[in-house]
């Protein structure tokens, strides 16, 4: 009688590895989630992965997962990582921590104290992004609210408002009031008459009156959703006004990209988001801790070349602190290198993938912390949590942390500067280029615009442009990019997962998905016999 693996082995030799991942999962080897379509390899039989070596290549969210899940399933796993920690652009700075990128070095000077740190990688999870959230559960990572779209902070632009900063609260608002105001004219007039059953116009009219706060008049005079003119945002103790709408021309003419203010809609932007209690890394210590995969990384460990083996397997050289060590051969490997260090690597992979990898654009994104010496944004400005936008030419974004509401001090992020769709990398490849003192100079500068005194109301900044530094020279594959197809097969016994096979470019979830797409595939691959 056939055993479940040589029936296997029989289908893969007819089928190929897509014939093998079917009847893998028809025979209940697969636990296939009906909202992400990747398989739980924790599910599959163990019986795969005995007696067979990967080697995975990189130590960041994607290696520490492939890793995780390898280990439930018998392979034998090493993971050779080129710094000197785990967790790849998963960065969290805190007092003492050293940054190194080509040119520079920086010490980490805030207090120290538990909610003084700065996330300088991902920052925030997504209610959406349910493989994250799923390891957080499972090895208890304690979460909280990360406020990312805060109506009370600002948008800042030299070219609209006379250059004053602006509430979100008042932009959108009118936005929608005059967006609204218009319609309804529209709709008063007739303009839709052919469109429109009476009963459809009368609902339609009270949709967009309450969608804009119109007055009796369906006209836009203002709203209490932009808050109350005087000493109080709110109505205090009743009789204040509404503060004065932003003029129709104004919200016309506003400068900046219309993604900004309708950033929260983004399905990756929308409430409700999170982050770990104490920091992103949490999730990088709860990979490595209890036993979990911290035994399989080799830290120091530089790939020097890649190669798969004519007989099967594959082979990568690596040095350790400049000293070639013997040569790691293995069953499989799973490649989670960026592809901006990847395509200097000597390879003999197939000329397809070798395309791809090389026609991967990378986006470059700098972050820049500062210790607010008290939390001016709480008490001057009524702001907890979220964003504040200036132009993408500048700084872009500020952050205000979502922790450690009224304590002495804070972490504020003076600068988020990415690829904006639609903007090219001039501004992101600017600060990278500039000293991280300079740096600091010219977020204090675009912060002053926004918090007047700005300068004497922070210290101990630091930076972070992922560009500059070794083993990353970028932050994610450029926003508009389809992973190739090339990129998410094996090439020979080599597996890619993270930044190459994900369309969630940039977020822990895509490297996560990506990892167990790899497992997956090698586990065809083990039941083909290949």
């Amino acid at each position: 009688m056939l055993t479940k693996r040589q029936l296997l082995q029989y289908i893969g030799s007819v089928a190929g590895a897509a014939g093998v991942y079917r009847s893998m999962a028809a025979l209940g080897m697969l636990g296939v989630s009906s909202l992400t379509g990747c398989s739980s390899p924790s599910a599959v039989s163990q019986s795969m992965g005995e007696g067979k070596r990967v080697v995975i290549l990189g130590a960041g969210i994607a290696g520490l997962v492939a890793a995780y899940e390898l280990d439930k399933l018998g392979y034998k796993c090493t993971i050779l990582e080129a710094t000197a920690r785990a967790g790849g652009r998963n960065l969290t700075v805190r007092s003492g921590d050293v940054m190194e990128e080509f040119n520079s070095r920086q010490r980490v000077e805030f207090d120290d104290e538990d909610y003084l740190y700065a996330n300088m990688g991902p920052a925030r999870i997504p209610y959406h992004h349910e493989t994250i959230l799923g390891y957080c559960k499972e090895f208890g990572v304690d979460l909280e609210v990360f406020v990312n779209d805060n109506r009370g902070a600002f948008f800042q632009s030299p070219g609209s408002f006379n250059g004053m900063p602006v509430t979100g609260r008042e932009l959108h608002a009118a936005q929608r009031g005059y967006i609204a105001e218009l319609l309804s004219k529209a709709v008063n007039g007739g303009a839709l008459s052919d469109e429109l059953t009476m009963e459809d116009r009368d609902n339609l009219l009270s949709m967009i009156r309450g969608f804009g706060d119109l007055n009796a008049d369906d006209a836009y005079g203002g709203s209490s959703r932009a808050g109350y003119a005087g000493m109080y945002v709110n109505a205090g103790l009743g009789g204040a006004m509404p503060v004065s709408p932003l003029s129709r021309g104004d919200v016309l003419g506003f400068d900046l990209p219309w993604l900004f203010v309708r950033w929260g809609h983004s399905l990756d932007q929308q409430a409700t988001l999170f982050q770990p209690v104490g920091g992103m890394d949490k999730i990088v210590e709860a990979f490595k801790t209890e036993g979990r995969v911290e035994r399989f990384i080799r830290y120091g460990s530089v790939v020097e070349q890649i190669w798969n083996q004519t007989d099967g397997g594959v082979r990568v050289a690596y040095s350790d602190r400049g000293t070639m060590m013997e040569p790691f051969d293995a069953d499989y490997a799973i490649c989670t290198i960026p592809a901006t260090v990847l395509t200097d690597i000597p390879n003999n992979f197939s000329r397809e993938t070798k395309a791809a990898i090389a026609g991967t654009p990378y986006d470059s994104a700098v972050k820049i912390a500062f210790q607010g010496k008290y939390r001016f944004w709480e008490d001057e400005d009524i702001i907890y949590g979220g964003i504040s936008w200036t132009t993408p030419d500048d700084v872009t974004q500020i952050w205000y942390p979502s922790n450690g509401y009224h304590r002495d001090k804070g972490i504020i992020l003076g600068a988020y500067i990415f690829g904006v769709p639609g903007f090219d990398q001039t501004s992101a490849l600017n600060f990278a280029e500039m000293s991280p003192q300079q740096r600091l100079d010219a977020a204090i500068e675009a912060g002053s615009r926004i918090h007047p005194g700005y300068g004497n109301k922070v210290e101990a900044g630091v930076s972070r442009a992922w560009s500059e530094v070794p083993f990353q020279k970028g932050s994610w594959p450029d926003f508009g990019h389809i992973p190739v197809e090339a990129l998410k097969q094996p090439d020979g016994a080599v597996h890619f997962a993270g930044d190459l096979t994900s369309a969630l470019s940039g977020w822990q979830e895509g490297s996560a998905l990506s990892a167990l797409a790899a497992v997956d595939a090698i586990q065809s691959q083990a039941a083909n016999g290949a």
